[in-house]
């Protein structure tokens, strides 16, 4: 039940962060790594809406309860080599 509710507000925060980069551009300012990476002039505003996609896509995967599985595979290789061998 809990996956469900804080599934529904991260998706929600994403949804938010995605529509409204504009305002989030306007509150937070610039970040110097977007402008140098993801363009010149509207880099920080592409980054804010690549964050909010980002936020979202987990928010989908703590709702469908698939976050602790999407983790376990993304570090296996860190978790395999801190296994001692034998």
């Amino acid at each position: 039940m809990i996956n469900l509710l804080a599934g529904i507000v991260i998706i929600v925060l994403g949804f938010y962060m995605t529509i409204k980069s504009n305002g989030m551009l306007s509150m937070f300012g610039r970040i110097a790594f977007f402008e140098k990476y993801l363009g010149t002039e509207g880099g920080s505003r592409l980054g804010y809406t690549l964050l909010g996609i980002a936020v979202t896509i987990i928010g989908m995967m703590v709702f469908t309860n698939l976050f602790g599985n999407f983790l376990t595979w993304v570090l296996s290789p860190l978790i395999k080599m801190s296994q001692p061998l034998g």
